[in-house]
């Protein structure tokens, strides 16, 4: 019950505030970065930041696209990060700018804050995480401040840079007005501030950059948000390779990320009809219709195949299923971004969803690395073949990575595009990695010289925090 107590005690702590001269978690690299980013502070506003704001990105080992239909995952924070350094002005204004000149400098008040998610705007990310924060504070008169932005999560790599960034924003806002709130409370709140930007994820990317405990994964739960500690595997590295096409789920949200969300929602909603479970009309995740009709996840799989055709449905063909209008379906099934498009595969992305949420849970009682590459490969097969959600370059990508020795190999992220995970014999990650430069990236001169951030070893490292100067 004392273990038990502990774990708990971590996730429910509010994020940590340390000095970052006494801190011990900082990698060399990463301390370096902040003397260079208060530098750059300096240089940008003519005086020292009073502290920096880290939140790192992460990887998922298992579990893709199923934490928005209420089920567990089982990502680990990495080594890259978003870092904010923060000082208060006294004009009332939010200044935003970037150590990278690529991104342009953003002023405006820092009350109210206005997003506009038809605009791809590099700063909507940080305004999302800092309004939300403030909104569910119910905070009106925030400070003015003056921030700059350091990030080396490869954007668009399925490593959560965006959502790295909008828990690092609203670090900022809670520590500079003088906040607090538990980690699982924060979590929620930066999950819904991401939808701001036009994403409808569910959660699992801000709650692992906040939780996440160096040395182990996290098996997040959802409904509501519980993280408890999962054992790595004793003999094996993990290894991610990214292949350099972009996923930006901000641009393809309306024909690809939102769209799944409201393919599954669609599926619950009629699946919940043809149960006949009560108030099917309130149901919105595939989790929901299992949890009330009382079935294992492989019986709904058998369930998916009975009630869910393998055709694609039109808006008509879902309203006609749920015994509601086209308006109702656009109204109510569907979002702002999904609702020009005709066609839905229910089928294929509910037995996606059911089938990897049995295989989160066969990878976190394994007790061999041979199963955990199993469960991987079954994973990318199944993102592959039934939620559509590879590319050619992450399918070449993992083939070549389980010829070069993987126990398995599977996109991770949204997919489209970004990076993959591969579990690797720990004594054999120096010949693992020689295989895949040649393999993959000295294929062409433009991932060569990527390489080096593009292919790395990753260890589970510590979750969000603030640093004091």
């Amino acid at each position: 019950m004392a273990e038990q107590d502990s774990k708990r005690s971590k996730t429910d702590a509010a994020v940590p505030v340390v000095a970052l001269a006494a801190d011990t978690s900082l990698t060399d690299k990463q301390r370096s970065r902040c003397g260079a980013l208060t530098a750059a502070f300096a240089k940008a506003c003519g005086r020292q930041p009073d502290f920096i704001c880290r939140a790192p990105g992460r990887v998922n080992l298992i579990g893709e696209h199923i934490d928005y239909s209420g089920y567990g995952v089982l990502p680990m924070a990495i080594e890259q990060d978003i870092l904010i350094a923060v000082a208060p002005n006294d004009t009332n204004t939010l200044n935003i700018s970037n150590v990278n000149s690529k991104f342009a400098t953003r002023n405006m008040s820092c009350w109210p804050v206005d997003i506009d998610d038809t605009k791809h705007e590099w700063t909507n990310y940080f305004l999302a995480g800092y309004r939300g924060l403030l909104e569910h504070a119910k905070c009106t008169t925030p400070i003015g401040l003056d921030v700059v932005v350091d990030g080396v999560v490869p954007t668009g790599s399925g490593l959560s840079s965006s959502s790295a960034f909008v828990v690092c924003a609203a670090l900022v806002a809670m520590h500079a007005n003088a906040l607090s709130f538990p980690k699982t409370e924060l979590a929620t709140v930066c999950a819904k501030a991401e939808h701001y930007v036009g994403t409808e994820g569910g959660g699992m990317d801000q709650t692992i950059s906040i939780m996440a405990q160096p040395g182990v994964g996290l098996y997040i739960q959802f409904h509501p948000i519980r993280a408890t500690p999962a054992q790595l595997p004793q003999g094996g590295a993990f290894v991610i390779a990214n292949t350099l096409v972009e996923a930006n789920k901000y641009v393809t949200a309306g024909s690809c990320y939102n769209k799944r969300v409201v393919e599954c929602r669609a599926a619950a909603r009629i699946l919940a009809a043809k149960l006949n479970i009560e108030d099917a009309v309130s149901v919105r995740r595939l989790g929901d219709v299992q949890e009330r009709a009382g079935k294992s996840l492989r019986d709904m799989m058998d369930v998916v195949d009975t009630h869910l055709s393998k055709d694609d449905y039109t808006q008509d063909d879902i309203a006609k299923e749920l015994g509601i209008t086209v308006d109702e379906v656009v109204a109510t099934v569907l979002s702002p971004s999904t609702k020009d498009q005709t066609h839905f595969n229910l089928h294929d992305r509910a037995r996606h969803v059911f089938s990897e949420a049995q295989r989160v849970l066969d990878f976190k009682d394994a007790t061999t690395l041979a199963d955990m590459g199993r469960l991987m490969d079954e994973s990318h097969a199944s993102c592959r073949d039934q939620y559509h959600c590879s590319c050619p370059e992450l399918d070449q990508l993992t083939a070549l990575c389980r010829e070069a020795g993987a126990y398995g190999s599977r996109l991770t992220g949204a997919g489209w595009g970004g990076s993959t995970v591969s579990l690797v014999p720990e004594d054999d990650v120096d010949a693992f990695l020689a295989k895949i430069k040649k393999g993959y990236y000295e294929q062409s001169p433009q991932r060569l010289e990527q390489v080096d951030s593009a292919l790395f070893v990753t260890s589970a490292g510590p979750g969000a925090c603030v640093f004091t100067l």
